[in-house]
C-alpha cells in the first residue's frame, strides 16, 4: 500500500485530536436487496381503490399480467399484480368482515347463554333493540327466569308429580318471546332490522338459550353477494382487460 500524506486542520484553540484510520479490503457499499413485495389487506374496496390510484403506473399495473380472485365463501376479493414476476409480484386483498357487535350476540352460531348471562348482555346492549321497552321486559324475564321456573315447578309437581315433564312445560311456557334488533351485520354497512328467536336447551333442571334468526341468514347471503358484485362492476369499468376468477 502506497503511503499518503494527510493534513488535518484544527479549529482555533484546538491543539490535539484523536484520528482513527481503518483499512478495508472491499469497497464499502450497501448490499443489493430484492424489491419489497406488495402485501395489503384492507376493507372489501381495497383492490378497486388500489387500481383506481395506480392504474397509470405501468410498472405496477399491467392488466394482462394481473388477475382478481373472488372467494364468496370467505367474502373476500384479491388483486394479484405482476403475476409472472417473482420479485415484483404483489397482492391486495379486500375483506368483508362481520361487525364485532353482531358476532357478540352469537346469532345462528350455536352459542349457549344461561338466562342470567343473556339478561345481562341484553341490558348492556339495549341500543340495538328496536323497542327499548321490549328490551326491559326481556331483561326482567331473563334475570328472574330461574326463580320463576323453580316456583312453578314446585306448584305443578303437587298436581301431577312428574318433575321432568313439568319442568319442560314451564320452560316452554315462559320462554322470552322473539324480539327485533337493528344492528349492522358487516363492518362498514348500514344497520339491518332482524327478528331473533330464542330456543331453550333443557338438561335435567338446567336450561340455556340459543339465538336463531333465519332473516339474518338471508340478509347475510344477499348482502355479501351484493357488496362483492358491486366491487367487481367498479373494477370492470376501469380495468376491462383484467381477469376475474371465481374460486
Amino acid at each position: 500500500m502506497q503511503a499518503k500524506q494527510v493534513q488535518f486542520n484544527f479549529q482555533p484553540g484546538v491543539e490535539k485530536a484523536e484520528v482513527i484510520i481503518r483499512e478495508v479490503n472491499e469497497v464499502n457499499e450497501l448490499p443489493v436487496k430484492a424489491p419489497i413485495k406488495l402485501s395489503i389487506h384492507g376493507t372489501i374496496s381495497a383492490p378497486f381503490v388500489f387500481l383506481e390510484k395506480r392504474l397509470d403506473q405501468q410498472d405496477q399495473v399491467n392488466q394482462k399480467r394481473s388477475h382478481i380472485l373472488v372467494d364468496r365463501d370467505k367474502i373476500n376479493i384479491s388483486l394479484v399484480i405482476n403475476e409472472n414476476d417473482e420479485y415484483t409480484r404483489g397482492k391486495v386483498t379486500g375483506q368483508l368482515e362481520f361487525n364485532p357487535k353482531f358476532l357478540q350476540f352469537g346469532i345462528n352460531t350455536g352459542k349457549v347463554w344461561s338466562p342470567n348471562e343473556l339478561g345481562v348482555f341484553f341490558k348492556m346492549n339495549r341500543s340495538f333493540f328496536e323497542d327499548r321497552a321490549e328490551n326491559m321486559r326481556l331483561v326482567n324475564e331473563l334475570m328472574n327466569f330461574t326463580a320463576t321456573v323453580n316456583s312453578k315447578i314446585e306448584r305443578s309437581m303437587k298436581e301431577s308429580g312428574d318433575r321432568t315433564d313439568n319442568f319442560a312445560q314451564v320452560v316452554n311456557s315462559n320462554l322470552p318471546p322473539s324480539f327485533k334488533l337493528v344492528i349492522p351485520i358487516f363492518k362498514g354497512t348500514g344497520s339491518e332490522k332482524i327478528e331473533v328467536e330464542t330456543f331453550a336447551k333443557i338438561d335435567g333442571r338446567e336450561v340455556a338459550f340459543t339465538l336463531l334468526s333465519p332473516g339474518a341468514q338471508t340478509i347475510m347471503e344477499d348482502l355479501r353477494n351484493t357488496v362483492i358484485d358491486t366491487q367487481l362492476d367498479l373494477i370492470r369499468q376501469i380495468c376491462p382487460d383484467i381477469a376475474i376468477i371465481e374460486i
